[in-house]
């Protein structure tokens, strides 16, 4: 019943943190899923509570939960995304405090270095090339030739 258990919580911690993380708000109050991915997420998560009691449950060693484990579970994974939110905020409030003595442009590099990793960011925009002074220049348009 244990490794029913483990299996069941897991996969709902790890199936529903996916709200947490895509985000820097508070997910479901300031930010909403899409319809795909709660619908997803909580198939997922769905499937996975009804595993273990299933005909599978027995060539995968799993073993039907009581009753209560499933409010046990309520409050596992309302406590496991509490502390995702936590955790994410105080990342990004570390990332945005720049270090004592630094100056103010280092702290939003150093931010967006921190958070390159968990973001995709748009490409560079390159400076346009200008022309050095005492380059070639174009022709004119005159409408003569060259000579």
């Amino acid at each position: 019943m244990s490794r029913s258990g483990w299996f069941v919580e897991s996969l709902a911690t790890q199936s529903l943190v996916i709200f947490a993380i895509r985000t820097r708000t508070v997910p479901f109050f300031r930010s909403h899923p899409s319809l795909p991915l709660t619908l997803a997420a909580l198939g997922v998560v769905l499937v996975g509570a009804v595993l273990p009691a299933s005909p599978l449950a027995a060539p995968l060693g799993f073993a039907p939960l009581p009753g209560g484990f499933f409010a046990a579970l309520v409050v596992m994974v309302i406590g496991h995304l509490v502390l995702v939110e936590l955790g994410k905020r105080w990342f990004y409030r570390a990332a945005a405090t720049p270090p004592t003595g630094a100056p103010t442009d280092l702290g939003t590099r150093f931010v967006r270095r921190r958070a390159a990793r968990f973001s995709v960011a748009a490409p560079p925009v390159r400076p346009l090339r200008r022309r050095r002074p005492g380059g070639p220049r174009p022709p004119a348009a005159t409408g003569a030739d060259p000579v």
